[in-house]
Parts: structure tokens; sequence; C-alpha cells
């Protein structure tokens, strides 16, 4: 999932400057996908997706490793066709102009980022709280309700004791990365690896006590529509975030021609596997209208823990809520010591603000891009998870992935029969049914007027900030002023 990713964006580097060392195989390719496609997401969001589509929440996990497999090739192409560090904030500035609407694009990349980044660590530590609610209930108190406007833009904030552990693990996460522990990147990894361990034990349980055949899950559906449809692949979107995470490195692969198209593709295909048999052996233990029962709520935030407490009792339900509540941690560490790197490089490139590039003097981190992440994440706590995760993934399509695909087609079209290392197959087939996929979730969702007015706002400030900008720097479009 999205929480996992490791977006590195490096600056352009100077002539003197070492070239980065391609040693990534594919298997190591692979692995790093898998692992970061699967973190906290599928223990926190299969409820979430199970009131989307009700029974058919597995279609929900079909219909989206498609849409990642469309994509996917868009990356693929993309990534093979720029081999270096940089991955989206590279290919939207080669793809419309390094001189001109790519630096504008790239720009904005980093805007969004600079907001989309917390949404997804908070979205973890949100994710951690619920678990850790399990273990502690009284976390659950509400403590504040209160319904803010802010011009067109209503949302609803609900503060409870399990909101204050969210933002606390938000800023223990900051200050450790601010103090220079970085062992907890390392710890991360191995608990990645536990994690995957966990989705298997979660699947191997469930199947072990199925009672009928899996197929009862597609069967007595509620109609819920095409919106139903929509959340339930917003969601999918989600949990499957990550599968381009190779192409981020892509300067580091031994053989990016061969190696990155295959990592995306096999990564999609063993992790929509592992959530699909997840699916299945959760709803064959919890049944789908206990989901959707009023008082439900604990069953909901704390799925797989009350899973497994059903089937080996008390001591497993709280062993995988511990395990859940520290991994959720070690992503929330990962995501935001990853992130914090973005704005810093772009800034370093001369096409984000310049304090955004300031390094700590004893540490040499960047302590500016560090804690003005950290300082959002914390306040991005306040809000629900829901609302996380589908502001993050509208912003994304938004300004990532549409923006991508579209400006494939285009820079193919102008450079008309020239070689691609890759090519996609049954071109531009897969990349105008992912630019389909992202435009229906855009269109066709439930209740995301907030979601959309949340990326407007945020088109809105960064056309204005990057106009100022390039007046006082006359920089493109204004640089015979």
């Amino acid at each position: 999932m999205d929480l996992q990713s490791n977006p590195t964006v490096a600056a352009t580097p100077a002539a003197s400057q070492p070239a980065l060392v391609r040693g990534i195989g594919l298997t190591t390719a692979i692995n790093l996908n898998v692992l970061n496609m699967i973190g906290v997401g599928p223990f926190i969001t299969l409820p979430l997706m199970v009131a989307a589509l009700g029974h058919r929440a597995i279609l929900g996990w079909i219909f989206g490793a498609v849409l990642a497999l469309c994509d996917g090739m868009v990356w693929a192409e993309l990534g093979t066709r720029f081999p270096e560090a940089g991955g989206s904030y590279l290919y939207l500035n080669r793809l419309y102009g390094a001189q001109n609407w790519g630096r504008l694009l790239s720009f904005l990349y980093i805007w969004q980022l600079t907001f989309s980044a917390p949404l997804s660590t908070a979205s973890g530590a949100v994710g951690l709280s619920q678990y850790a609610a399990y273990l502690w209930p009284r976390l659950t108190a509400s403590l504040w309700t209160r319904n803010i406007s802010l011009g067109a833009l209503h949302v609803s904030v609900a503060i409870t004791l399990a909101t204050l552990v969210a933002m606390l693990a938000c800023g223990v996460a900051t200050f450790l990365i601010y103090t220079g522990i970085q062992t907890i990147g390392r710890i991360s990894r191995v608990l990645s690896i536990g994690v995957l361990m966990a989705v298997l034990w979660v699947i191997v349980s469930g199947l072990s006590h199925m009672h009928g055949a899996p197929i009862h899950v597609l069967a007595s559906v509620p109609k819920r529509g095409m919106g139903g449809f929509s959340a339930g692949l917003l969601i999918a979107i989600y949990n499957y975030g990550g599968y381009y995470n190779i192409c981020f490195l892509a300067g580091e692969v031994k053989d990016p021609r061969r190696i990155i198209p295959r990592a995306i593709f096999w990564s999609i295909l063993l992790v929509a596997a592992l959530y699909v048999f997840m699916n299945i052996s959760v709803l064959n233990v919890i049944p789908v209208r206990e989901f959707m029962q009023p008082g439900a709520t604990a069953t909901r935030m704390s799925v797989i823990a009350v899973l497994m407490q059903r089937l080996y009792g008390p001591w497993a339900g709280k062993a995988m809520a511990v395990l859940i509540v520290w991994t959720a941690f070690a992503s929330v560490f990962a995501v935001l010591l990853g992130y914090s790197r973005v704005p810093y490089a772009a800034a370093l490139d001369k096409n984000y603000f310049a304090s955004f590039a300031t390094l700590h003097k004893t540490k040499h981190f960047p302590k500016v891009s560090l804690l003005v992440l950290g300082a959002i994440s914390i306040f991005f706590c306040l809000f629900r998870l829901p609302d996380l995760i589908s502001a993050l993934i509208i912003t994304r399509i938004v300004f990532q992935f549409l923006l991508q695909g579209i400006g494939l087609v285009a820079f193919r079209k102008r450079l008309g029969g020239q070689p691609n290392p890759f090519r996609m197959p049954f071109y531009p087939i897969p990349a105008l049914l992912a630019i389909a996929g992202f435009l229906f979730v855009l269109f066709h969702g439930k209740n995301l007027s907030k979601e959309l007015q949340f990326a407007g706002l945020l088109l809105l400030t960064g056309l204005v900030i990057y106009g100022l900008r390039a007046i006082t720097r006359k920089e493109w479009p204004f640089r015979s002023i």
C-alpha cells in the first residue's frame, strides 16, 4: 500500500558526482515492491472495502489489481524510458518539457506531496491507534467534537484518546528521525516481513475454518450502485500503492528494460492473490452482516485482531494487535523518513522553496522538510481514516497518475515510431483504461466533494505560488519580464 512507498527524488547530480551503482536484480526488485505494497493497509481498510461492496468486496480487490496492472504498464514504460532516480518528479519534468510545462507540473507534484505525504503518514498513525484501542478500549472515549468550515470546505473533527495516540505516534517518529536514530528503518524492513507472515497466518487460519465453498462471498449482494464500486476501487488503489516503488530506484536497477516491468507485474499479481485470499478468510469467520451492524465499531476498527481472538482466543487477538501497532509505527517512521527527502531534493534542484534544502548542522538531514511534514502529519491525525485515505488517493490521481498517463500518450505521439526499451502490449489500451479507471473514481465516488475541494485548493494555491516564484525569479513563463 501507499503507506510503505519510498518515493526518493534525486536532484540533478553534478557531473563530478559518482553515479549510482546498478545492483538491484529481479528478485530484490519484486521483494522491494511487495514489502512496500503490504503495510498496515489491508489490516485497517478491509472493513472499508466491505462497507463499500458488501459480500462482493473480493471484486474490489480484483478490479483494483486490473487497474494497477494497466497503470503499471504506464510506470513500466516510463521507468525503462527514463531509468534514473526520481520517479514522478522526473517523469513529469521530461514528459511535459523541463523548461516549460514540465517545470510547473513537477513543482505542483512536490507541492501536493508536501500535503499528501502527511496524509499517508497520518493514515498509518490512525490505523495504529485503532488497534491500540483494541488493547485499551478506553482510548475510544470522546474528548471533543466539532464541525469546521473553511470556506466551501466542511469537515467534521472528533477527538478521542486514540486521536492523541495517533498524534503522539507521528510526533515520536519525527523526534526519532530528528535525533538521528536510524535503526528503526532497518527494524521496519524486518517487521514488513513479519506483516507478510501475519497476512499468511490470517489466510491459513481463515481458510482452515471455512464452512462451505468460498464462492458464497459473491452471493446475496445488495445493489450499491456505481458509487459503491468506485469507493471500493479507491480503497484498492490505496492498498496496491507501491507497485511502482522500483521506478523511484531505477538508477540502481541492473537491467531496467527487463527488471522494472517484471517487478511491477509480478508484485501486483502476488499481492492481489494475498488480498483476495485474505478477504475470503476474514469473511468466512466474520460475516458481512456483522460489519454492517451499528454496534460493530470495535469489529470494524480492529477486524484482524477480532478474527484471531475468535479463532484462537484472547491471547491471539492481543498478539496480533501488538504486531500491527508495532509495524504501523515502523511504517510511519519509514514513510516520514523517506518523504522528508523529496521536497529537499526538489529544493536542491531549485524547483521548490530554498528553505527545504536546509540541512541539520551536525546530523546532515533535511530538518525543515522533516519538521514541516511531521507537523502536518500530526494535524491530519485529527481526521477520520476514510477521509484521510480518500483525500490521499484523490490528490495523487489529480497530480500524479492522470498526468503521467496522459503525458505518456502525448509524449509517444510526439516521438512517433522511436523505439523504447519497453513498449506496453496493446498500446494505448492499457494507458487509456488506467486513465478511465482513475476518472471513474474521481467522478463516480460517493461523498468525495471534500476531497475534490482539497485537491482543487492545492492546485489553486500551487499555481499562485509557482506564478509568484516564476515572476520574481524570471522563470517560465515569465522569462521575458
